[in-house]
Protein backbone atom coordinates (compact mmCIF):
# COMPACT_ATOMS: atom_id res chain seq x y z
CA UNK A 1 0.00 0.00 0.00
CA UNK A 2 2.74 2.43 0.89
CA UNK A 3 4.50 2.23 -2.56
CA UNK A 4 1.15 2.88 -4.32
CA UNK A 5 0.71 6.25 -2.70
CA UNK A 6 4.70 6.90 -3.71
CA UNK A 7 4.09 5.84 -6.97
CA UNK A 8 0.87 8.06 -7.17
CA UNK A 9 3.33 11.20 -5.66
CA UNK A 10 6.01 10.31 -7.56
CA UNK A 11 5.35 12.06 -10.80
CA UNK A 12 4.62 14.97 -9.24
CA UNK A 13 7.57 15.37 -7.39
CA UNK A 14 9.05 18.50 -8.90
CA UNK A 15 6.63 20.73 -8.42
CA UNK A 16 7.81 24.11 -7.14
CA UNK A 17 6.85 25.56 -4.40
CA UNK A 18 3.69 28.41 -4.74
CA UNK A 19 4.51 31.75 -4.27
CA UNK A 20 2.76 34.06 -3.07
CA UNK A 21 0.49 35.24 -6.62
CA UNK A 22 -0.28 38.75 -7.09
CA UNK A 23 1.79 42.26 -5.99
CA UNK A 24 0.98 44.77 -3.54
CA UNK A 25 1.57 48.70 -3.00
CA UNK A 26 4.44 50.32 -1.13
CA UNK A 27 1.96 52.08 0.82
CA UNK A 28 -0.22 48.97 1.06
CA UNK A 29 1.96 46.94 2.44
CA UNK A 30 3.80 49.13 4.78
CA UNK A 31 0.42 49.88 6.10
CA UNK A 32 -0.10 46.25 6.76
CA UNK A 33 2.83 45.55 8.32
CA UNK A 34 2.54 48.56 10.86
CA UNK A 35 -1.04 47.07 11.78
CA UNK A 36 0.88 43.79 12.31
CA UNK A 37 3.71 45.65 14.56
CA UNK A 38 1.01 47.01 16.52
CA UNK A 39 -1.01 44.30 17.05
CA UNK A 40 2.19 42.29 18.46
CA UNK A 41 3.97 45.48 20.08
CA UNK A 42 4.05 43.60 23.32
CA UNK A 43 5.67 40.32 22.51
CA UNK A 44 8.30 42.76 20.39
CA UNK A 45 9.34 44.64 23.35
CA UNK A 46 9.52 41.61 25.32
CA UNK A 47 12.15 40.17 22.58
CA UNK A 48 15.15 39.06 24.19
CA UNK A 49 18.07 38.34 21.61
CA UNK A 50 19.39 34.57 21.79
CA UNK A 51 22.15 33.02 21.14
CA UNK A 52 22.15 30.11 19.12
CA UNK A 53 22.91 27.80 22.12
CA UNK A 54 19.74 29.60 23.61
CA UNK A 55 18.00 29.03 20.56
CA UNK A 56 18.72 25.26 20.27
CA UNK A 57 17.79 24.68 24.26
CA UNK A 58 14.54 26.61 23.73
CA UNK A 59 13.26 24.93 20.44
CA UNK A 60 14.75 21.55 20.90
CA UNK A 61 11.56 19.81 22.44
CA UNK A 62 9.04 20.92 19.73
CA UNK A 63 11.76 20.07 16.56
CA UNK A 64 12.22 16.16 18.60
CA UNK A 65 8.06 16.34 19.16
CA UNK A 66 7.90 17.46 15.11
CA UNK A 67 10.20 14.71 14.20
CA UNK A 68 8.48 12.03 16.08
CA UNK A 69 5.11 12.60 14.40
CA UNK A 70 6.50 12.87 11.13
CA UNK A 71 10.28 12.40 10.59
CA UNK A 72 11.83 15.40 9.89
CA UNK A 73 14.90 14.73 11.40
CA UNK A 74 14.95 17.59 14.34
CA UNK A 75 18.68 18.51 13.63
CA UNK A 76 17.23 19.46 10.34
CA UNK A 77 14.46 21.38 11.79
CA UNK A 78 16.74 23.12 13.91
CA UNK A 79 19.42 23.96 11.66
CA UNK A 80 16.92 25.73 9.31
CA UNK A 81 15.49 28.01 12.47
CA UNK A 82 19.04 28.91 13.70
CA UNK A 83 19.71 29.42 9.56
CA UNK A 84 16.38 31.27 8.71
CA UNK A 85 16.13 33.56 11.55
CA UNK A 86 19.22 34.37 12.92
CA UNK A 87 18.57 32.23 15.73
CA UNK A 88 15.66 33.77 16.35
CA UNK A 89 16.42 37.54 16.10
CA UNK A 90 15.60 38.27 12.57
CA UNK A 91 12.39 40.94 12.05
CA UNK A 92 10.63 38.02 10.57
CA UNK A 93 11.22 35.88 13.72
CA UNK A 94 10.86 38.75 16.29
CA UNK A 95 7.29 40.60 14.11
CA UNK A 96 5.76 37.74 12.46
CA UNK A 97 7.20 34.70 14.55
CA UNK A 98 8.37 33.22 11.38
CA UNK A 99 11.09 31.15 11.91
CA UNK A 100 11.94 29.61 8.37
CA UNK A 101 11.10 32.30 6.05
CA UNK A 102 8.19 30.70 4.83
CA UNK A 103 5.80 32.93 2.55
CA UNK A 104 2.45 32.76 2.22
CA UNK A 105 1.90 30.52 -1.07
CA UNK A 106 -1.30 30.03 -2.54
CA UNK A 107 -3.42 27.72 0.84
CA UNK A 108 -2.18 30.79 3.40
CA UNK A 109 -5.68 32.08 4.95
CA UNK A 110 -3.71 33.42 8.16
CA UNK A 111 -1.92 37.20 8.27
CA UNK A 112 0.66 38.28 5.84
CA UNK A 113 3.75 40.74 6.38
CA UNK A 114 5.58 42.06 4.07
CA UNK A 115 9.43 41.87 3.01
CA UNK A 116 11.75 42.29 -0.04
CA UNK A 117 12.95 39.32 -0.43
CA UNK A 118 13.46 37.14 -4.34
CA UNK A 119 11.11 40.32 -4.80
CA UNK A 120 10.39 43.18 -3.79
CA UNK A 121 7.47 43.00 -0.88
CA UNK A 122 7.59 39.33 -0.40
CA UNK A 123 4.56 37.74 0.84
CA UNK A 124 5.63 36.04 4.29
CA UNK A 125 3.45 34.18 6.90
CA UNK A 126 2.64 35.32 10.12
CA UNK A 127 2.34 33.52 13.99
CA UNK A 128 0.85 33.89 16.95
CA UNK A 129 3.85 31.99 18.05
CA UNK A 130 7.55 30.59 17.40
CA UNK A 131 6.00 27.23 18.24
CA UNK A 132 3.09 27.69 15.64
CA UNK A 133 5.72 28.21 12.86
CA UNK A 134 7.87 25.07 13.74
CA UNK A 135 4.10 23.28 13.41
CA UNK A 136 3.60 24.83 10.29
CA UNK A 137 6.97 23.93 8.83
CA UNK A 138 6.15 20.54 9.20
CA UNK A 139 2.79 21.47 7.73
CA UNK A 140 4.56 22.96 4.48
CA UNK A 141 6.92 20.51 3.96
CA UNK A 142 3.92 17.71 3.56
CA UNK A 143 3.57 18.61 -0.51
CA UNK A 144 4.18 16.00 -3.03
CA UNK A 145 7.38 17.73 -4.19
CA UNK A 146 8.86 16.97 -0.91
CA UNK A 147 7.04 13.52 -0.25
CA UNK A 148 10.16 11.37 -1.33
CA UNK A 149 12.36 13.29 2.02
CA UNK A 150 9.42 11.37 3.92
CA UNK A 151 10.73 7.65 2.92
CA UNK A 152 14.24 8.37 4.29
CA UNK A 153 15.29 7.37 8.07
CA UNK A 154 14.25 10.34 10.42
CA UNK A 155 17.42 10.32 11.31
CA UNK A 156 18.97 10.73 7.95
CA UNK A 157 20.00 14.65 8.00
CA UNK A 158 22.18 14.43 5.17
CA UNK A 159 19.50 12.89 2.79
CA UNK A 160 17.27 15.48 4.32
CA UNK A 161 19.98 18.46 3.56
CA UNK A 162 20.23 17.91 0.15
CA UNK A 163 16.64 16.55 -0.60
CA UNK A 164 15.75 20.14 0.34
CA UNK A 165 17.45 21.85 -2.23
CA UNK A 166 16.80 19.20 -4.66
CA UNK A 167 13.09 19.60 -4.26
CA UNK A 168 13.04 23.26 -4.60
CA UNK A 169 13.39 24.41 -0.69
CA UNK A 170 15.78 26.89 -1.44
CA UNK A 171 17.14 28.43 -4.60
CA UNK A 172 21.03 29.41 -2.49
CA UNK A 173 23.05 26.86 -4.29
CA UNK A 174 25.16 26.03 -1.02
CA UNK A 175 21.87 25.87 0.85
CA UNK A 176 22.79 21.79 2.30
CA UNK A 177 26.55 22.63 3.10
CA UNK A 178 25.35 25.77 5.31
CA UNK A 179 22.62 23.23 6.94
CA UNK A 180 25.08 20.53 7.65
CA UNK A 181 27.92 23.01 8.82
CA UNK A 182 25.10 24.39 11.43
CA UNK A 183 24.02 20.57 12.76
CA UNK A 184 28.03 19.76 12.33
CA UNK A 185 29.28 22.86 14.52
CA UNK A 186 26.40 22.52 17.38
CA UNK A 187 25.84 18.64 17.22
CA UNK A 188 22.59 19.04 15.98
CA UNK A 189 22.14 15.16 15.48
CA UNK A 190 22.14 14.28 19.06
CA UNK A 191 18.85 15.32 19.05
CA UNK A 192 17.85 13.02 16.00
CA UNK A 193 16.12 9.73 17.07
CA UNK A 194 16.45 6.42 14.75
CA UNK A 195 13.20 4.08 14.33
CA UNK A 196 12.92 0.94 13.98
CA UNK A 197 11.60 -1.18 10.27
CA UNK A 198 7.59 -1.31 11.52
CA UNK A 199 7.77 2.31 13.04
CA UNK A 200 8.94 3.92 9.85
CA UNK A 201 6.65 2.10 7.74
CA UNK A 202 3.33 2.93 9.73
CA UNK A 203 4.81 6.72 9.49
CA UNK A 204 5.38 6.88 5.59
CA UNK A 205 2.29 5.16 5.18
CA UNK A 206 0.39 7.85 7.80
CA UNK A 207 2.39 11.62 5.87
CA UNK A 208 1.94 9.79 2.34
CA UNK A 209 -1.43 8.61 2.98
CA UNK A 210 -2.03 12.99 4.01
CA UNK A 211 -0.05 14.27 1.53
CA UNK A 212 -1.14 12.12 -0.94
CA UNK A 213 -5.18 13.11 -0.08
CA UNK A 214 -4.39 16.74 -0.59
CA UNK A 215 -3.28 16.69 -4.19
CA UNK A 216 -5.54 17.63 -6.59
CA UNK A 217 -8.30 19.17 -4.01
CA UNK A 218 -9.28 23.32 -4.89
CA UNK A 219 -7.64 25.73 -3.13
CA UNK A 220 -9.65 27.85 -0.62
CA UNK A 221 -10.37 30.89 -0.95
CA UNK A 222 -7.88 33.72 1.60
CA UNK A 223 -6.67 37.30 1.81
CA UNK A 224 -2.96 35.98 1.23
CA UNK A 225 -3.68 34.03 -1.87
CA UNK A 226 -5.82 36.65 -3.20
CA UNK A 227 -3.91 39.45 -4.85
CA UNK A 228 -3.75 42.63 -2.73
CA UNK A 229 -5.05 44.96 -4.92
CA UNK A 230 -8.44 42.66 -5.27
CA UNK A 231 -11.69 44.05 -3.77
CA UNK A 232 -13.25 40.75 -1.90
CA UNK A 233 -11.77 39.46 1.41
CA UNK A 234 -13.33 36.31 3.10
CA UNK A 235 -14.14 36.36 6.71
CA UNK A 236 -12.31 33.58 9.16
CA UNK A 237 -11.98 33.00 12.76
CA UNK A 238 -11.75 36.21 14.90
CA UNK A 239 -12.59 38.69 12.30
CA UNK A 240 -14.12 41.77 12.97
CA UNK A 241 -15.58 44.50 11.11
CA UNK A 242 -13.36 47.18 12.98
CA UNK A 243 -10.40 45.30 12.69
CA UNK A 244 -11.51 44.68 8.94
CA UNK A 245 -11.44 48.23 8.79
CA UNK A 246 -8.10 48.83 10.24
CA UNK A 247 -6.49 46.23 7.90
CA UNK A 248 -7.58 48.29 4.67
CA UNK A 249 -7.66 51.38 5.86
CA UNK A 250 -11.64 52.27 5.58
CA UNK A 251 -14.13 52.56 8.10
CA UNK A 252 -16.70 50.52 9.95
CA UNK A 253 -19.38 52.62 8.56
CA UNK A 254 -17.44 52.60 5.04
CA UNK A 255 -17.33 48.94 5.46
CA UNK A 256 -20.78 48.73 6.04
CA UNK A 257 -21.70 50.64 3.21
CA UNK A 258 -19.78 48.70 1.19
CA UNK A 259 -21.54 45.84 1.79
CA UNK A 260 -25.01 47.37 2.22
CA UNK A 261 -25.02 45.68 6.05
CA UNK A 262 -27.38 46.65 8.62
CA UNK A 263 -25.71 45.24 11.65
CA UNK A 264 -21.81 44.17 12.77
CA UNK A 265 -22.73 40.57 12.70
CA UNK A 266 -20.14 38.45 10.58
CA UNK A 267 -19.88 34.36 9.58
CA UNK A 268 -16.86 32.57 8.26
CA UNK A 269 -16.63 32.62 5.02
CA UNK A 270 -18.45 35.32 4.51
CA UNK A 271 -17.29 37.94 1.85
CA UNK A 272 -17.11 41.80 1.93
CA UNK A 273 -16.11 44.34 -0.41
CA UNK A 274 -13.02 45.82 0.91
CA UNK A 275 -11.95 48.66 -1.40
CA UNK A 276 -14.09 51.76 -2.02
Amino acid sequence: MRRIYTLLIATLLFTSCSAHKGTISRSKASKNNKAIHKRNKASIAQHKDLSSLEYIDRFKDIAIQEMNSYGIPASITLAQGLFESGSGNSELAKVANNHFGIKCGSTWQGESYYKNDDNVNDCFRVYSNPEESFRDHSEFLKKKNYARLFELDKNDFNGWAYGLKACGYATNPKYPQLLLNIINKYQLDQYDRPEGDLAKIKREDRVLTEINDTIGQPQQDSISKTPPDDKIYTIQQGDTLYNISKRFGITVDELKALNKMTDSNLRIGQKLVVVK
